[in-house]
């Protein structure tokens, strides 16, 4: 007994060290007390916080905190923590309970959470809640993870543009029971089409005597269902809206996409374009099979492989200024590297800015003629401090003469200019034309830019050594 209590103080007081508030919660949930004086504790705590803490209880303790707390508080806690978790966690509810908690929920993390369970239990949960609930998960999983139907919710408030504002303010009331996204309210006519939205302020302080449609803001920002997430991002951030409506083919209304949602949305997506940036078609977790990371890394890698070997080519063809002159050789990664971190910035600008679908062929090549630009004058900077200081190296530490030691370092000052200029262009053309036929330039541009700028500055440092130090100065 006594080693028990000193295992569950240990955690009680690791708990505390992660979570702040972890051990009094723990301390509740442990306590001997009857199970309301337990929920009543417990709502006075965050959700977020009880959320932290539910992996530190043991199965049969989680067995009994999913007693004590009802469906209403369980589906708070639930929104606060992520899918896989809450997934193995309904998972150790009865069904009757899984379905209850299921149909608190918002309809887009239900759906999400439900994906992450047995196929079977997941049936007899759906089958379990109220049809109307049903019908609702039916409708968000229908759509693929990547569009933005999948994403929304229904949990919002919808009024008639036939409406009185009397009426209106009832319809409010009696919808906000289950719905507490009431701060803009949508319109919709006869046959459930989208018509525009309210501001809840503007309908409060309305007379009673003022026509909905002067109220109703028909040019409010809206999304289509089976739209990409990817494609709607901009759209989401840059109306600032709190939640958007989300619209079928026919512009009927299906849900709403929240603030959080476009949070999610966005956070995804940059994750998304973070794994492409280095190659692989998809982000890894840590429990993926290492067949399937394999799959998604390797195809980039054989390619990379056999451009590998025409920088490789190239090298070998100046294998007589690499013989006269090998000290050309220790400087060889500081242009390799200064041209792809160049490459690299072009890549990330231009991505970023490819996030507008509505850009103009003339603001595409005002876009490579700055970063060509940019690329110049820090070539112009980096190429001089190079050659005062790589020659001012040899000179000291290689026992060279000054005429030899700064025509190298003038050599490879011009060549960082020039691998600078190029690169530049090249990080920023090879995703625009990636653009134009249709393939990801997130997916396609990383691995191919590093590659294609080595074998720009393998061209440029040894085609300039040969033609300047050996054809025009005839060092040796």
């Amino acid at each position: 007994m006594e080693k028990n209590e000193m295992n569950m103080t240990a955690q009680t007081a690791e708990s505390t060290e992660r979570h702040g508030h972890g051990a009094e919660i723990i301390a509740v949930i442990r306590s001997d007390e009857s199970p309301k004086i337990m929920m009543n504790r417990l709502e006075d705590f965050h959700e977020s916080d009880i959320a932290d803490v539910i992996k530190d209880l043991t199965a049969s303790e989680r067995k009994k905190f999913y007693r004590i707390c009802t469906p209403k508080m369980l589906g708070d806690i639930f929104e606060f923590l992520d899918e896989e978790e809450a997934g193995a966690y309904l998972n150790e509810m009865d069904i009757k309970k899984a379905a209850a908690l299921v149909s608190e929920l918002d309809t887009d993390t239900a759906v999400a959470v439900l994906r992450e369970i047995d196929k079977d239990r997941r049936s007899l949960i759906i089958d379990t809640v109220a049809p109307d609930v049903q019908n609702e998960i039916k409708l968000i999983a229908s759509f693929d993870e990547d569009e933005i139907g999948s994403r929304m919710t229904t949990n919002c408030i919808v009024i008639k543009e036939d409406m009185t504002v009397k009426q209106a303010m009832t319809a409010l009331i009696s919808q906000a029971e289950e719905n507490d996204n009431i701060a803009t309210l949508f319109v919709t006519d006869e046959n459930n089409e989208f018509c525009g939205a309210i501001d809840l302020k503007d309908l409060i302080t309305a007379r009673s005597n003022v026509a909905l449609e002067d109220l109703t803001a028909t040019s409010f920002p809206y999304v289509y269902a089976n739209e990409q997430t990817s494609d709607c991002i901009e759209v989401l951030k840059e109306y600032s809206e709190s939640i958007i409506p989300v619209l079928d083919d026919s512009n009927k209304l299906l849900g709403v996409i929240t603030a959080q949602n476009i949070i999610e949305a966005v956070d995804d997506e940059m994750g998304d374009d973070y794994a492409k940036l280095a190659g692989l078609t998809a982000e890894e977790d840590l429990k993926e099979p290492l067949i399937q990371s394999m799959k998604k890394r390797l195809p980039w890698l054989l390619v990379l492989l056999a451009l590998g070997l025409v920088v490789s080519t190239v090298v070998g063809m100046f294998e007589k200024v690499v013989a006269q002159l090998t000290l050309i050789m220790a400087f060889q990664s500081l242009i390799l590297d200064m041209a792809g971190n160049v490459g690299t910035q072009s890549l990330a600008v231009t991505i970023r800015v490819l996030t507008d679908g509505n850009l103009t062929f003339k603001q595409k090549m005002e876009l490579v003629a700055k970063e060509v630009r940019i690329g110049a004058c820090n070539g112009v900077l980096i190429g001089l401090l190079s050659f005062v200081f790589v020659g001012l190296y040899i000179l000291l530490f290689k026992g060279k003469t000054a005429m030899f030691a700064f025509a190298v370092s003038g050599c490879i000052g011009l060549s960082l200019f020039l691998a600078m200029i190029v690169s530049s262009a090249v990080g920023t053309l090879i995703p625009l034309f990636f653009k134009k036929i249709k393939i990801d330039p997130a997916v396609a541009s990383g691995p191919l830019i590093t590659t294609v700028n080595d074998l720009v500055a393998v061209v440029v440092y040894y085609g300039t050594s040969w033609l300047l130090l050996l054809n025009i100065m005839h060092l040796e």
